[in-house]
């Protein structure tokens, strides 16, 4: 038996020791074989080590000591090293997870995505009632522990290593929907149901098989059709919940239909979905926009609101739509980023009629009007 520190283990060595949290939670039985997926939780949990198979390698052999006379250099004082944008990136992302607020955030974060694991499978599975008030007052009191949107958003993605991503996704899409409905000026009660339907929205995925939901290449033809069949399989299971509002249930079957009827699966317009259904569609596209999937990188907020820009807003409800992309782009005024060409800026001011492409300022001064730029230089990362 040999003891191994988490950042050392490699994929396939076996433990000989449960591997458990500093306070005790079970992560893998004795036995378990060590896998990527076990290695990040490990250290989601801040596991120092585990017991694996295998001999101590024995301690090598104290090299001979060798009397050297030193030798003088001339003195020169240390050299600066400029900071590269990428660092800048990489020590942004690094400070935030090292902080005390992001372990706090961290641990919250977990204990709901649990909650929600024995919640949503007891309800799929065996038809319990599902407790939205004990879910509700855990999400609320992490949302509000964020005193600012960019503090929220730095903490989702620094959250991404999470490995259970239904349930992950469903926590961070409540999270974003709670915040639209604040920029909305909802009452108490419409934005708790709202939280809800956001926490809700995916639970038919549950029914789906796991080698399709998290298959890492392109879908089959066979495929994305029954991953089209999670909304309305996700109405079913919350319409057996007879204590819901049935806004929650909406939201699940109507949260990938379209105001232009592109949508999916009935192609409804926009008279005809469920408004909670819209905002918990804008906050699905937002959340898996800025995760990172097998075929590309996650993107920035700026490229997302992009995205949305191109689509001419007609997917989406207008007001809904609005609202949220100005809220999300004055949230990151005043931020450094990183343009799609290295270089590092400030975002000064931002286009009104193009938000994903603002006046940003560089290090010497000097300014740019994005949207009067090329198109191939925009905004790749906001810090």
């Amino acid at each position: 038996m040999r003891k191994i520190e988490t950042r050392q283990l490699e994929e396939g060595m076996i433990t000989v020791e449960p591997v458990v949290t500093p306070l005790g939670q079970p992560l893998a039985p004795a036995g378990s074989i060590i896998t990527r997926q076990l290695i990040n939780r490990m250290k989601l949990y801040r596991v120092e080590y585990a017991a694996v198979e295998g001999e101590e390698p024995p301690a090598p052999a104290p090299e001979p000591k060798v009397e050297t006379k030193p030798v003088k250099e001339p003195a020169e004082p240390p050299k600066k090293e400029a900071k590269t944008h990428a660092q800048e990136s990489k020590t942004h992302s690094q400070k935030v997870a090292a902080s005390d607020e992001f372990h706090t955030f961290q641990i919250e974060y977990v204990q709901i995505v649990g909650l929600m694991k024995q919640t949503f499978t007891a309800a799929v599975q065996e038809n319990h009632p599902i407790d939205t008030q004990l879910l509700l007052s855990q999400v609320a009191d992490l949302f509000q522990s964020r005193k600012t949107i960019v503090e929220m958003f730095d903490m989702l993605y620094n959250m991404r290593t999470v490995t259970d991503s239904v349930y992950a996704h469903c926590l961070n899409v409540a999270l974003i929907s709670r915040m639209i409905g604040r920029w909305l000026h909802f009452e108490r009660h419409e934005l708790d149901v709202l939280t809800i339907a956001g926490l809700l929205h995916d639970i038919g995925k549950l029914l789906i098989p796991d080698e399709v939901l998290n298959k890492p290449g392109a879908l089959t033809d066979e495929e994305f059709a029954l991953i089209k069949k999670h909304p309305k399989l996700g109405y079913d299971i919350l319409k057996r919940q007879t204590e819901l509002d049935s806004r929650i249930a909406k939201a699940a079957l109507m949260h990938h239909e379209r105001c232009d009827g592109s949508g999916y699966p009935t192609g409804l317009t926009e008279d005809f979905i469920d408004n909670f259904a819209m905002i918990v569609g804008i906050a699905d596209v937002y959340d898996a926009m800025t995760a990172a999937r097998s075929y590309r990188a996650p993107l920035c907020p700026f490229q997302v609101i992009s995205n949305f820009e191109k689509d001419g807003f007609q997917k989406y409800h207008t007001k809904y739509i609005l609202v949220f992309l100005k809220q999300i782009a004055s949230a990151y005024q005043s931020n450094r980023a990183i343009l799609s060409d290295g270089r590092g800026c400030t975002i000064v001011m931002l286009n009104q009629n193009s938000l994903s492409r603002p006046i940003v300022q560089f290090d010497d001064n000097s300014c740019l009007d994005l949207s009067t730029a090329s198109k191939d230089l925009y905004i790749k990362a906001v810090l």
